[in-house]
């Protein structure tokens, strides 16, 4: 077990890093504010072997996919972070390819960086209160209308969240008075939190569970062409 893990690691932490330094070049030009260093951890390398504190997923957690799959990649994201809005797709598109077989399940949480994006919670919040309204799916209907729509870096009106339930045929009047209740703030919090205890220190931050194995990823709009490179040598090491 012990070395046949090690055989698989190493490559993926070459193909992460590789691929996430033609990434950095790419993205050189855009606000780096919003891509937060990870300084406990080199730039995509994998820290297998260093236990890694976060809450364990169960059927609370919005899942698209089985939560028994072979790979579970948590996603710890801010709603108005630029780099989550195109991780999100990323994301959209690995669950298209790799759902239908329980392969990949993909894991939502919630990590609002408030420095940068004081709106994010309240966002976040709205989306757990859709979830409650009209069931998990519907969670994740208004988790992609407010990616599609926000410019993102703090720019989504506030006005916007109950229309968007309203489009999505929530009932907006409970809609209304699930967001002003603030029931989902410690949800929110305790999401944001289990983030930065699991060593996020920027948003979109992944962790790859497969097996006992923890994988992190260094936070960053990963492209799909690499993700998908990790998924299938992590499949074909089982």
């Amino acid at each position: 077990m012990e070395t046949n893990t090690n055989k698989i690691i190493l490559p993926i932490s070459i193909i992460i890093a590789g691929l996430l330094i033609a990434g950095a070049v790419y993205m050189s030009g855009r606000p780096s504010a919003n891509l937060a260093t990870n300084t406990g951890n080199t730039a995509g390398q994998s820290t297998a072997g260093q236990d890694i504190t976060m809450a364990p997923v169960t059927s609370a957690d919005h899942i698209l996919g089985n939560i028994n799959a072979k790979i579970v990649l948590v996603e710890y994201s801010d709603l108005e972070c630029p780099f989550c809005k195109q991780f999100h797709t990323t994301l959209h598109q690995i669950s298209d390819a790799y759902g239908k077989n329980n392969d990949v399940a993909w894991v939502y949480r919630h990590m609002p960086i408030d420095s940068l994006h004081p709106k994010s919670r309240k966002e976040s919040e709205a989306a757990e209160c859709a979830g409650e309204i009209g069931g998990d799916q519907m969670f994740w209907n208004y988790i992609d209308k407010i990616y599609a729509i926000t410019p993102s870096n703090n720019q989504l009106d506030p006005a916007q969240l109950p229309m968007i339930a309203d489009q999505l045929g929530l009932d907006k009047a409970k809609f209304a008075t699930c967001l002003a209740s603030g029931k989902y703030a410690a949800k929110v919090e305790a999401q944001r939190a289990d983030g930065v205890a699991a060593g996020g220190q920027g948003t979109p931050y992944t962790i790859i569970l497969t097996g006992d194995r923890k994988i992190p990823i260094n936070q960053g709009a990963i492209p799909y062409d690499a993700l998908k490179s990790v998924i299938d040598q992590l499949l074909a090491g089982k």
